[in-house]
């Protein structure tokens, strides 16, 4: 997460937004059945095992059979999904402590910028609110969120729930921990063995569908080192997959590495934040896309100057053959930007950025590629039998 600055980019409408990304006035109800799998596809619809691929001119994409995508209410086909925008790196509990330690004391204009008015409660932690906010995502196209908090950034998963079941909206829960700083003190008595099996068994009590947003701080340091073994070594023991936080891009390619030292696969890993290296020629975006994983665009919908710096580097990445690497989301946390405050709310990286996309001159069934198809692939996971 960043300070984004303020600004606003000529948004789309819904209808405008639908249309791009092939909507249409499909709905997904996603309702918990003891967390088996749930086949939500609209009637007309690929097999749940076989394809997404809703999208003039796109192909379907093929999941291995028995995948799913891990909500927080149930286990689903990856492709009832597929009717809308999935965001694979939002906020949706975060809590005040956090913010106090994450900025060394909160001035009063931060504190407004992220928590709203001292004289309402905070919108993470109002469930009418941010059901209120999951419902407008979706008429702006969006069809699940991935929130990436976890314990040591005060999320809550009854919170996450209960939005969830009253909005109707999937919302993917992730786990693990943040920046150093941030990581319980009583980790360092620990193996990365002994984090890992925790970190697996919490995962199947809370019913995450990520491991996220794994942090490391300008250069990694020893305690990040062990929690990204553990992370990794919690991935083949669950098949969770991971996703990252770099603090703008630095050490893209050591976190990496740490991931396939340990045998994780890296399709199922994201570098998260590689937006932040201000690289028209995405060259680190590049090699790590060469390596099989997904690259990250995850501050989106920052303001109009933020934004159109990311466009060549998206660009960059299509036109060297990597655009099935590209994942977007805004890594949403101010309260500033929630609509009920006049802000662009949860889908701002359709309304705002994919429009800056569009006007570069990348089509639809990129587009959809982008924002539906690979978000699936990258969440999708065939959960390891016990």
């Amino acid at each position: 997460m960043t300070v984004r600055q303020r600004g606003r980019v000529p948004g789309w409408s819904r209808r405008e937004a639908m249309t791009l990304l092939g909507l249409g006035s499909v709905s997904l109800a996603v309702a918990c059945r003891g967390g088996s799998v749930q086949d939500a596809t609209p009637p007309g619809t690929a097999s749940a095992a076989s394809a997404t691929g809703a999208g003039a001119g796109t192909g379907p994409s093929v999941f291995p059979d028995g995948a799913i995508v891990r909500t927080i209410l149930a286990d689903v086909a990856p492709n009832a999904l597929s009717h809308g925008a999935v965001l694979f790196h939002e906020h949706l509990s975060l809590n005040v402590p956090f913010w106090d330690r994450l900025l060394g004391g909160i001035t009063d204009d931060q504190r407004e910028m992220f928590l709203g008015s001292p004289d309402a409660p905070y919108f993470m932690r109002d469930v009418d609110v941010m059901v209120a906010e999951m419902q407008a995502a979706a008429r702006d196209g969006v069809a699940a969120i991935v929130d990436g908090g976890h314990a040591d950034m005060g999320r809550s998963v009854e919170f996450l729930r209960e939005v969830s079941e009253k909005s109707g909206m999937p919302i993917i829960a992730s786990g693990g921990y943040y920046t150093d700083p941030f990581i319980p003190p009583e980790l360092a008595d620990q193996t990365d063995d002994e984090i890992a099996e925790a970190l697996a068994q919490s995962a199947a009590a809370e019913r995450w569908g990520a491991f996220g947003e794994i942090a490391s701080s300008d250069e990694i340091t020893p305690a990040e080192r062990t929690v990204f073994r553990a992370i990794a070594k919690a991935h083949l023991a669950t098949h969770v997959p991971i996703f990252t936080h770099t603090a703008n891009g630095l050490e893209a390619e050591a976190q990496l590495d740490i991931f396939e030292s340990l045998g994780v696969p890296s399709a199922h890993v994201v570098i998260g934040h590689l937006g932040g290296l201000d690289d028209p020629a995405a060259t680190v975006h590049k090699a790590i896309a060469a390596r099989g994983a997904f690259v990250g665009f995850d501050r989106l919908g920052g303001g109009p100057d933020a934004d159109a710096r990311k466009v060549p580097m998206v660009l960059a990445l299509i036109e060297a053959g990597y655009l099935e690497n590209v994942l977007l989301a805004s890594d949403f946390a101010a309260a500033r930007d929630i609509t009920r405050n006049g802000g662009a709310g949860y889908a701002k990286t359709i309304t705002q950025f994919v429009p800056m996309l569009r006007e570069a001159g990348v089509g639809d069934d990129a587009i959809h590629t982008m924002t539906v198809e690979n978000p699936l692939r990258f969440l999708a996971f065939v959960p390891r039998s016990a």
